[in-house]
C-alpha cells in the first residue's frame, strides 16, 4: 500500500460550508474565557433564564427518577406529555389538536430542521424574517433550499409589511417561517396583524412553520397564531418549548405539532437521530404544562419591569436608539452612529467591532447584530436580574462615553 494514502485525510462535507453557528453561544464562550482569566463579565448575551426551573416541576422529575423513569421510551415522546401539550395547543389557540400530531423531542430547535428537510428539495424557496433567529438561514442554505429575507422594519416595531410579504410569495415557495414575539427583537404581531398574515398565506400553497416559543411572553396586546385562521391548521407546524416559558433550558425539552403526514415523517427523522427526549425529563415537561402556573405568571411581570428598565436606560444613551419589545426578552438597540468613533486604539465599524468593545473594555456580553443579518444592532437579553442589568448598563455607557 502507498505509504501517503494512510497519512491523508479525507474531506469534509460540501454542505457544512453552509451551516452557520449561533453567534450568541460563540460570545459566551469568549466571555467564560476572560472569567477564567479573573475578569468579571456581566451576561447580557445569552437567551436563558436567571430564574431556576420551578420547584414543583423539579420534584417531578425526582420522583420520576426514583420510580425508575430512566429508560428509552416512544421516540414521539411519552403519551402523556403528548396529550398536556395538544390540550395546552388547543386551550391557548383556540384550535383542536389531536396528541396524535404532536411530537416531543430535544428542545424545539429540531423541529426547525425537520420541517425545512420534510418539505424542502433543493432549489425551494423559503421565506424567513430578517433579522430573525440565526438557525433559520443556516438549515435553510445546510438543506440545499434558496433562503428568501422577509424584512422586519423598525418603525413597524420589527413586524412585516404585509405587502413585502406577498411580494415574495412565488410558485417556488415551499416554506414561510413566522416567528412571534420574535428573537432577536422582540416584535410581535397584533391579532390584527396575524388575522391578515393568514388570510394571505392561505391562499398561497406554501407550507408554514410558526416558532411560538415566546408566546407566553407578550407584554403589550394579545398573542395571536397564524394556525387559529381557517385554512392553515392543515399546513401549519406550530413550534413550542419548556425552556424559556419554565426556565427549562437545561432539560432540552421542546414540542411541536402539525398535519399527521409530516409529524409521521419528524418521528422518523427523529428515530434515526436522537431517538427521544429525556424520559425523566417528559415527566417534568407534564407538571409544567399541567401543574400551577403563578411562577410563569411572576417571571413574565419580572421580565416587563426589566423591559422598561433597559429601554429608558438605553435611549438615554447618546448614538443609541431602542425601540419597545412587545414580547421575548431581548432589546434590539440601534448603534451604527457609534461606527467611526474610536476608543483605546479602536475604531468602530461593524457590531462586531461594538461587541468585542464592549467585552473587552468594558466586560460586558452581548450580541452583533450581524448575527441576524442586521449589522445596525446589537442584541441583549433582559433575562437576567436587575443588578446585572443596572450594572451592565452603567459600563456601557461609561464604555460609550470614552469614545471620540
Amino acid at each position: 500500500m502507498d505509504a501517503s494514502a494512510t497519512t491523508s485525510r479525507p474531506g469534509l462535507a460540501d454542505s457544512l460550508e453552509r451551516l452557520g453557528t449561533e453567534t450568541a453561544f460563540s460570545v459566551l464562550a469568549r466571555a467564560r474565557e476572560l472569567e477564567r482569566q479573573g475578569r468579571e463579565i456581566v451576561h447580557l448575551e445569552i437567551g436563558e433564564p436567571d430564574y431556576d426551573t420551578p420547584a414543583h416541576i423539579r420534584d417531578a422529575a425526582a420522583a420520576a427518577l426514583r420510580a425508575g423513569e430512566t429508560h428509552y421510551c416512544p421516540s414521539a415522546g411519552i403519551p402523556e406529555l403528548r396529550v398536556e401539550a395538544a390540550r395546552y395547543l388547543s386551550a391557548s389557540r383556540g384550535i383542536e389538536v389531536d396528541p396524535a400530531q404532536v411530537l416531543v423531542g430535544t428542545g424545539a430547535k429540531p423541529f426547525l430542521f425537520f420541517t425545512i428537510l420534510a418539505t424542502c428539495n433543493p432549489g425551494d424557496e423559503v421565506v424567513y424574517p430578517d433579522p430573525g433567529f440565526p438557525i433559520y438561514e443556516s438549515a435553510i442554505r445546510w438543506a440545499g433550499a434558496t433562503p428568501v429575507p422577509l424584512p422586519l422594519l423598525e418603525e413597524r416595531d420589527f413586524a412585516f409589511d404585509l405587502a413585502e410579504l406577498e411580494s415574495r410569495l412565488t410558485a417556488r415557495t415551499k416554506l414561510v417561517v413566522l416567528n412571534s414575539p420574535q428573537n432577536p427583537t422582540g416584535g410581535a404581531l397584533s391579532p390584527a396583524e396575524t388575522e391578515k398574515t393568514a388570510a394571505l398565506l392561505a391562499g398561497s400553497a406554501a407550507w408554514v412553520l410558526s416558532d411560538e416559543v415566546y408566546s407566553q411572553m407578550v407584554y403589550d396586546g394579545d398573542f395571536a397564531s397564524v394556525a387559529s385562521h381557517p385554512g392553515l391548521l392543515e399546513r401549519t407546524v406550530l413550534l413550542d418549548g419548556l425552556s424559556k416559558t419554565y426556565a427549562m433550558t437545561g432539560w432540552r425539552l421542546g414540542y411541536c405539532a402539525g398535519p399527521a403526514e409530516l409529524i409521521e415523517m419528524y418521528g422518523r427523522l427523529q428515530s434515526q437521530s436522537t431517538s427521544n427526549a429525556t424520559s425523566f425529563a417528559q415527566v417534568a415537561g407534564i407538571e409544567a404544562l399541567n401543574g400551577p402556573q403563578d411562577s410563569v405568571q411572576m417571571m413574565v411581570h419580572e421580565y416587563e419591569r426589566r423591559r422598561n428598565f433597559v429601554v429608558q436606560r438605553l435611549n438615554a444613551m447618546a448614538g443609541v436608539s431602542c425601540n419597545m419589545p412587545k414580547g421575548a426578552f431581548y432589546v434590539f438597540p440601534k448603534i451604527d452612529d457609534l461606527f467611526g468613533r474610536a476608543a483605546q486604539g479602536r475604531q468602530l465599524q461593524t457590531s462586531m467591532d461594538m461587541t468585542d468593545y464592549l467585552l473587552e473594555a468594558a466586560g460586558v456580553a452581548v450580541v452583533p447584530g450581524e448575527a441576524f443579518c442586521d449589522d445596525r444592532y446589537i442584541r441583549i437579553s433582559y433575562a437576567t436580574s436587575m443588578e446585572s442589568l443596572a450594572t451592565g448598563l452603567d459600563r456601557m455607557e461609561h464604555a460609550i462615553q470614552q469614545l471620540t
